[in-house]
C-alpha cells in the first residue's frame, strides 16, 4: 500500500516539473473538505431583490384576504327619536311597577287561601283511607246498573 501510495506521489511530482510547477510536497497540500462544497453568499443587491419580490407576494395574499373584509355591513345607528321612544316606554313600564308594588294588597283573601288548604288537606285525607277500605262502595254506578233486578 505504502509503495502504491510512493510512486503516485512520484508521478505527481513529475507532472508538476512537466507543466513548470514546483513539486508538492504532501503537507502542502490543502484536503478537500468532506462537509461539502463552499456554502454561497448574496450580494446586498441580490437580497435586495429578494426581498422586494417577498414583500410584492404578501401584499398580494393581504389584499386577497383584506377584500371579503371590505364587505361587512356598516353598524347601525339609532336615532334620536327612536332612543326617545324606547325611554319613555322603560319609563311607562317602571311606574306601572312600582304602582303595583304600592297597592295595598289584601290581607284577608291572602289569609283565607291557606286556611282555606288546611281545612281540604285533613278531609282528604280521610276520604282516602275510606275509599281504600271499602272498593265495592266505592264502584261506579253503571256496575250496579248493569246488573239484573229481581
Amino acid at each position: 500500500m505504502q509503495q502504491t501510495l510512493a510512486g503516485l506521489e512520484q508521478r505527481i511530482a513529475g507532472l508538476h516539473a512537466q507543466l513548470g510547477g514546483q513539486p508538492a510536497s504532501p503537507a502542502s497540500a490543502q484536503p478537500v473538505p468532506a462537509a461539502g462544497p463552499k456554502k454561497r453568499t448574496l450580494s446586498p443587491a441580490a437580497r435586495r431583490r429578494i426581498g422586494a419580490a417577498q414583500k410584492k407576494r404578501w401584499a398580494a395574499v393581504k389584499a386577497a384576504k383584506s377584500t371579503p373584509a371590505a364587505a361587512k355591513p356598516q353598524k347601525r345607528v339609532l336615532s334620536a327619536e327612536g332612543r326617545a321612544r324606547i325611554v319613555a316606554a322603560t319609563k311607562k313600564r317602571w311606574a306601572a311597577f312600582r304602582k303595583a308594588q304600592q297597592a295595598p294588597k289584601p290581607a284577608a283573601r291572602k289569609a283565607a287561601k291557606p286556611a282555606a288548604r288546611k281545612a281540604a288537606k285533613p278531609a282528604a285525607r280521610k276520604a282516602a283511607p275510606a275509599a281504600k277500605k271499602a272498593p265495592e262502595a266505592a264502584a261506579p254506578p253503571a256496575a250496579a246498573a248493569a246488573t239484573p233486578a229481581q
